[in-house]
């Protein structure tokens, strides 16, 4: 169901169609918004009207591998770099030399890995219930919980079978993953009809979930640069799926970071908290 404060088009990125949607003025500051697992541009529903009459330029498209975007074969295409260099090359499609940047969950990493390896593309970078992928690896190993939290990620490495589970009853799986993990009512049956459509396209499911194999693959050795740009990190406490230790190790890779809290949401804070989000997003965002 398309948000009606939004257009719909088509970019070609060298060979590679993704799916936009795009609100607010032309001439305002232009902002990417990048959405996580297993979502697409409609989990920015909530976001992109008021944003929009904020005076932001919104682009918010559905990333590779997701909703009505390519989806393109093997892992090796959903490398970090990779999707980071998507967000570049829509930047450069749109004409937006530099940007604000904002992401959840998957959206959110690559929101950090945009912002430190492009730091001169990005005006303020703002990451909902999300790490920086530099910080992971190293807090999953003095953190036995987040292990146990983030099993799910190594039983999405076996081949084929993830798939079959997902997809199995019109992804019955998939809508109670998402049902558990938020509170009561924040998706409703049409909101996970409307996903379901996507997640049922041929080969989504495995695109969606080669960026899980292809993060598997990142050499552990990379160091990423710190962040300069204005960083605001927005956590729902309730995350199943994430310890708040999380933000405050990818808060210390920011140079000028800050941590907004909200103690009743959950992973699916924007969804939670739509009003809370959408004023701090904004206050931030437009701040000179």
């Amino acid at each position: 169901m398309p948000d009606p404060a939004a257009s719909h088009r088509h970019v070609d990125l060298r060979g590679l169609r993704l799916h936009l949607a795009e609100a607010g003025p032309a001439d305002g500051p232009p902002t990417i918004l990048l959405h996580g697992f297993p979502e697409s541009s409609y989990g920015w529903r909530h976001q992109i009207g008021p944003l929009a009459e904020s005076g932001l330029r919104l682009l918010v498209p559905d990333q590779r591998g997701y909703g009505l975007s390519d989806r393109p074969k093997g892992i090796a295409a959903y490398h970090l770099d990779r999707l980071a260099g998507d967000v570049i090359a829509l930047a450069d499609a749109c004409g937006a030399t530099r940007f604000n940047l904002v992401g959840h969950d998957w959206g959110g990493l690559v929101a950090f890995w945009v912002a430190s390896f492009h730091p001169e593309r990005v005006e303020r970078l703002a990451v909902l219930n999300a790490c920086h992928p530099g910080v992971f690896g190293p807090y999953l190993r003095r953190h036995p919980g987040q292990a146990l939290r983030s099993a799910y990620a190594g039983f999405f490495q076996i081949p084929g079978l993830p798939e079959r589970l997902l997809t199995a009853r019109r992804a019955h799986l998939l809508r109670e993953l998402m049902r558990r993990s938020s509170r009561p009512d924040t998706f409703s049956a049409a909101d996970l009809d409307t996903y379901a459509r996507d997640w049922l396209r041929p080969g989504a499911v495995t695109a969606m979930l080669n960026w899980y194999r292809a993060l598997a693959q990142l050499p552990r050795a990379r160091h990423p640069p710190r962040i300069t740009a204005p960083t605001l990190i927005l956590w729902g406490e309730r995350d199943q799926a994430l310890q708040s230790g999380l933000a405050e190790a990818s808060l210390d890779l920011c140079e000028r970071g800050r941590l907004q809290r909200f103690p009743q949401a959950t992973h699916w804070v924007q969804h939670d908290a739509p009003e809370a989000v959408n004023a701090a997003l904004i206050g931030f965002l437009r701040s000179s």
